[in-house]
């Protein structure tokens, strides 16, 4: 039902969204940690979740656990992390993989401001070789304690709440990064869900 109030919340929202942040997730293994993060990733305005599943069986999105997020959140599915990748950058994004490698930067030193591509990986054996070699760059989450690892959905809360903090200060949350036709397109499609 299209109440005045449901609609400008929807508005709201679909006004806020970041068209120019997308999350990749590489083969994670735990539905549960999938639907987690789409709520994280709705929650923090993100506007879509790229699927490779090479490895895994693909997941089922929990309705309880996502809190319904996942009908919210643009839904991609690749065969593979080139494809995925190719599709990216054809669009101009900067695509960042999550790794423990000599090279990888601080995410506290990352510009999450432009076209960004955050990719996240197995919860064992993280991102694959392919994943963090074809990347731009690679970066990791500081660690002080003894552990080298987040839970992946904890990472990606991590990785999207500074992606937030940063657009926020920006401004970007303030406006539409949509065009008009497309953000009127966006907001009666989800009128009807």
């Amino acid at each position: 039902m299209k109440t005045e109030k449901r609609l400008e919340k929807i508005t709201k929202v679909a006004q806020s969204r970041q068209h120019t942040f997308e999350l990749v997730l590489e083969n994670i293994h735990d539905p549960h940690n999938v639907s987690a993060i789409f709520r994280t990733v709705d929650a923090t305005g993100i506007s879509k979740v790229s699927l490779v599943y090479t490895i895994e069986k693909f997941p089922k999105i929990g309705k309880k656990s996502s809190a319904s997020a996942y009908k919210w959140v643009e839904k991609g599915k690749y065969k593979s992390i080139k494809e995925s990748y190719d599709d990216l950058h054809s669009k101009g994004f900067t695509i960042f993989a999550s790794t423990l490698s000599d090279d990888s930067k601080n995410l506290y030193d990352l510009d999450l401001t432009g076209k960004v591509a955050i990719v996240l990986g197995n919860e064992h054996r993280g991102v694959s070789e392919d994943a963090a070699n074809l990347a731009d760059e690679r970066f990791l989450i500081p660690m002080r304690g003894f552990v080298q690892s987040l839970n992946v959905s904890v990472a990606a809360a991590v990785v999207l709440y500074e992606a937030q903090r940063q657009r926020a200060q920006k401004g970007m949350y303030d406006s539409s990064d949509l065009p008009k036709d497309e953000l009127d397109a966006l907001i009666e499609s989800w009128c009807k869900k």
